[in-house]
């Protein structure tokens, strides 16, 4: 018998059966999500909408500002009203006729300029105390990490949850007679210059800025033979301006405006800071030269906060975040 052979169709191939078999896909819906607000986009660009938000947006500044300002500008015009409109009931909140004559009162009568040099003094060498100490012990924990770093830095921010009066009386013991030294520091620089020397939110605030500085960068110095204190002076303080200049300002801004422990520390007449200085004559005379000398107390910090309020911000957040 002849073969029969049945013509078969061709089988699919993998490629058309699978082209087959894929159905068209169909276009994917976008999902808003809508935030929900007080107020609406709609009805906040409404012209309504803009002015409210517009008037409560100024109201709230404004408010804020006179609550912060104005201790500060009674203080100022305080200053420029005579001895009887200072002390007039109910109080003018201009001066009815403006002097600068207690300026130059309070200058002469606190004897300013003996305050304001030693306090300078006192601020600069505690800045520099600060500097060394802080920036090599947050350098240690962040870089070269010691053993039990972690818990020396714990133990460095659980200070900061102490009461600054709690530890007073032992830093007046210490300072009265050092431990193992056995040093008597009333009446000196260092009873103020010590203690100004370690301060854990300095130290955790560089920390946090030297984490973010990239290893690999302090590992290439490492390869060309450099030590931990050429890497320290060298790489980590140039690229580290920013946060240096924050801890600078807070040092010596708390300098300024330290009070309890100069009082302990520096009884004599002569080396006491403005801010004791200032307390220790106020009884003596008038209101409105208390006044100026309070003015002119104030105008270091309040100079060194408007030159650098800048560096303040891009500081505290420049190790916020890494990239």
């Amino acid at each position: 018998m002849p073969n029969l052979t049945l013509d078969r169709p061709p089988a699919p191939s993998r490629a058309g059966g699978a082209a087959r078999r894929r159905r068209p896909r169909r276009p994917r819906r976008r999902i808003e999500t809508q935030v929900r607000t007080i107020i609406s986009p709609h009805q906040l660009n409404s012209p309504w909408g803009r002015r409210i938000y517009w008037a409560v947006l100024v109201t709230v500044i404004v408010v804020f500002t006179l609550v912060f300002v104005f201790p500060l500008y009674w203080m100022v015009t305080g200053a420029m009203k005579t001895g009887d409109e200072i002390a007039r009931m109910p109080p003018t909140l201009f001066p009815a006729e403006p002097t600068l004559d207690a300026f130059a009162e309070a200058w002469e009568l606190f004897d300013i300029g003996l305050l304001l040099r030693n306090t300078t003094f006192y601020a600069l060498g505690g800045w520099l105390f600060a500097m060394a100490v802080d920036v090599t012990a947050a350098f240690a924990l962040s870089k070269l990490r010691p053993a039990f770093g972690n818990v020396i830095l714990g133990a460095m921010l659980a200070t900061l949850m102490i009461p600054p009066m709690v530890v007073l009386i032992p830093t007046y013991l210490t300072i009265v007679d050092v431990p193992i030294f056995g040093w008597h520091l009333l009446n000196t620089p260092w009873a103020l210059w010590f203690p100004a020397a370690a301060n854990g939110f300095n130290i955790f605030l560089l920390k946090r800025f030297f984490d973010s500085i990239p290893r690999e960068l302090l590992e290439a110095a490492a390869i060309d033979g450099a030590g931990p204190l050429r890497i320290l002076w060298s790489v980590v303080i140039p690229v580290s301006r920013p946060i240096l200049g924050v801890v600078s300002i807070f040092t010596i801004v708390n300098a300024y405006r330290d009070f309890v422990l100069p009082l302990l520390v520096l009884p004599d007449s002569d080396k006491m800071t403005i801010s004791v200085g200032l307390s220790q004559t106020a009884g003596a005379v008038s209101q409105n030269a208390i006044m100026g000398g309070l003015v002119i107390a104030s105008v270091p910090a309040i100079i060194v906060f408007f030159v650098f309020q800048r560096h303040i911000m891009a500081g505290l957040t420049a190790g916020s975040l890494k990239g």
